[in-house]
């Protein structure tokens, strides 16, 4: 997922240039040997779990959503890695044909981190102005505002007026399908579709 399209729906942005790289060849490999990869992967986490813990929620640092809502901070680099984490956990349960949803709490912490990181932007929308609300059948909504100051993410009201499209489904599936591990047509879409595909379709950094 992190190499397709960068789509403000379903994908990554690309934002400001990266860090200068390291040398490749200069990292350390995976081992092979199942025992010993657990054990990389299980002191690699503690590593990543340490940096962050030690630099703080609030500490600045670069990140890839330079224009998004989300803060760019270890705090936000955290939240985002929790989901990419849940993802490629049911990445790996699909692999042995034992797919779950993801935790509802998690789902429902990703929708919203998804809409904040990935999908908020200030780069202005290039088509007919609209609003998509998300709709969790957990209980928790938002509403995506997509006009010439760009795409804005807010939560949505209870007695709010229903907008120009509502995608619904659980918190799973929709990470799962801003993701593009279920099809976009797999929620439940009313309304005018015309600026979901958009939204789907549209890269803003292009």
């Amino acid at each position: 997922m992190q190499q397709q399209d960068r789509l403000t729906l379903t994908g990554h942005r690309q934002g400001a240039e990266p860090p200068a790289k390291t040398d490749p060849k200069a990292a350390p490999s995976a081992p092979r040997d199942l025992e010993a990869l657990d054990a990389w992967l299980a002191e690699s986490t503690e590593l990543t779990l340490g940096a962050l813990r030690a630099a703080g929620p609030d500490r600045g640092c670069w990140t890839w959503w330079p224009r998004s809502q989300a803060p760019q901070t270890s705090g936000a680099v955290a939240r985002h890695q929790l989901q990419e984490i849940a993802v490629h956990t049911y990445d790996a349960q699909l692999t042995r044909g034992a797919a779950q949803p993801l935790p509802t709490d998690v789902a429902v912490e990703g929708v919203d981190e998804f809409l904040t990181t990935v999908s908020a932007t200030t780069v202005p929308w290039p088509f007919t102005p609209a609003t998509i609300d998300l709709h969790t059948t957990e209980g928790r909504s938002w509403r995506l505002t997509l006009d010439a100051d760009g795409v804005r993410r807010g939560d949505l009201a209870a007695d709010a007026e229903p907008g120009d499209a509502a995608m619904r489904g659980t918190a799973s599936e929709l990470v799962l399908c801003f993701y593009e591990h279920v099809p976009l047509d797999s929620l439940e879409i009313t309304g005018d579709i015309e600026p979901v595909e958009q939204l789907a379709a549209w890269e803003p950094d292009a």
